[in-house]
């Protein structure tokens, strides 16, 4: 049985995080207003809870659940357990803030009245966008 290990992230926002996700090959992702169990690669359910689920049947065959819980302050703490920090590492979790950070720009600032006037991804991965305001 895989220990669940919990990554604290600065996450806030469930759309841009679900986008985040989506971006990174996950689809099927559940979203609850009260947390909910994890459930392990047996199908054994956990004392971990989540509002924003991914079901292992969509992360892979030995694989448990993969959740993000609203902590205190606002931020969603990352629930992986062991045998997926293999692949879903630090360096996983980075890819998924850069992502979750594009999406909630996007969303903010046309809110705040700015236009996005430009976007590209560099070689490095690196997504510049230039944004403005009319004033």
């Amino acid at each position: 049985m895989s220990h669940f290990t919990t990554i604290q992230t600065q996450i806030k926002a469930i759309e841009p995080l679900v986008k985040a996700l989506a971006d990174l090959g996950f689809y099927a992702i559940e979203i609850h207003q009260i947390p909910q169990a994890l459930y392990g690669y047996q199908g054994d359910r956990r004392s971990q809870t989540a509002e924003v689920i991914v079901r292992r049947q969509y992360i892979g065959a030995n694989s448990n659940d993969i959740g993000f819980k609203r902590q205190p302050d606002n931020t969603f703490e990352a629930i992986i357990s062991e045998y997926d920090r293999q692949q879903y590492s630090q360096q996983w979790i980075d890819q998924l803030t850069q992502r979750y950070a594009y999406h909630q720009l996007m969303a903010e600032a046309p809110a705040q009245g700015f236009n996005i006037e430009s976007e590209e991804t560099l070689e490095d991965g690196t997504i510049r966008v230039v944004v403005g305001r009319w004033v």
